[in-house]
């Protein structure tokens, strides 16, 4: 017997189908943030990468021309490079996210538009300018010989997507929050910079005081850099990490974050 039902118009898409629209919309968003901060002119969405690299070339020069106070065999471009792209990674993503619903509040009229794909599409888009500016350089060095390959290359992807979930996760949390107060744009840039002596770019922990250690290995994106140092020098250091803890505050950070993503799209008013 025919059933007369009427068809649910309201019905869920399946879940393939709802990762296919995101993934377009994220897609497209990702485009007009590239065209909206760099434009079409002169270098482009080059820029993306130039920049972070023209930095950590400013810091490889000085700390190359700084060897001796250094007191170590490490090659210096190498620890730089390590050190100081790591930093980039996830310390730019908050900076991008950070008041980012307020400044595209007329994109949420569009049905298919969260709040989460905005805060997807600037991490995405930081996370592979830092990428792509580690692996150029990486590249350029190992080439000119500067350093050497890494030993063991996986180690090293492993570490730098775990530092690039670490800062994706914090941005999207510092981005949610600072929707709610603007206090969170106030404190974040001097706190991004005290963060920046003890988040292991510039030191070794096992060169440290075994009570200052102690400290530091608080800090989750510490025992990223220590990991991916492993990777690149291998037996030339001793790494001191713990990457299940790593693991565990990104879980932690990122289950935070989408509840207060969760909680904002709720509240957020289209402008």
């Amino acid at each position: 017997m025919a059933s007369n039902a009427a068809p649910d118009t309201h019905a869920k898409p399946p879940l393939r189908e709802s990762f296919a629209v995101q993934g377009r919309v994220v897609g497209a968003l990702l485009i007009r943030e590239v065209i909206t901060r760099y434009g079409r002119h002169n270098i482009g969405f080059l820029w993306l990468f130039v920049e972070p690299m023209l930095f950590t070339l400013g810091v490889t020069a000085l700390w190359t021309a700084t060897k001796n106070l250094h007191g170590s065999d490490l090659p210096i471009a190498a620890f730089a490079l390590t050190g100081y792209s790591t930093v980039l990674l996830w310390r730019n993503m908050p900076g991008r996210t950070i008041g980012a619903i307020k400044a595209n509040s007329a994109l949420l009229y569009h049905r298919n538009i969260k709040p989460l794909d905005i805060y997807l599409a600037r991490v995405l888009l930081e996370a592979g300018g830092a990428t792509i500016s580690f692996i150029v350089l990486g590249v350029v060095f190992i080439a000119i010989e500067w350093i050497e390959p890494p030993e063991d290359i996986l180690v090293v992807t492993a570490g730098w997507l775990m530092l690039a979930w670490f800062g994706a996760a914090l941005a999207i949390a510092l981005g949610t929050l600072s929707y709610l107060s603007e206090l969170v744009d106030k404190f974040w840039h001097p706190f991004s910079y005290l963060m920046f002596p003890l988040s292991g770019a510039a030191f070794l922990v096992s060169a440290l005081p075994v009570s200052f250690q102690e400290i530091v290995l608080l800090f989750p994106m510490v025992h990223g850099v220590e990991f991916i140092r492993e990777g690149f020098f291998g037996s030339k250091i001793i790494a001191i990490y713990d990457l299940s803890y790593l693991l565990v505050f990104n879980l932690v950070l990122s289950v935070f974050a989408l509840l207060f993503t969760r909680y904002v799209s709720r509240r957020v008013v289209p402008g």
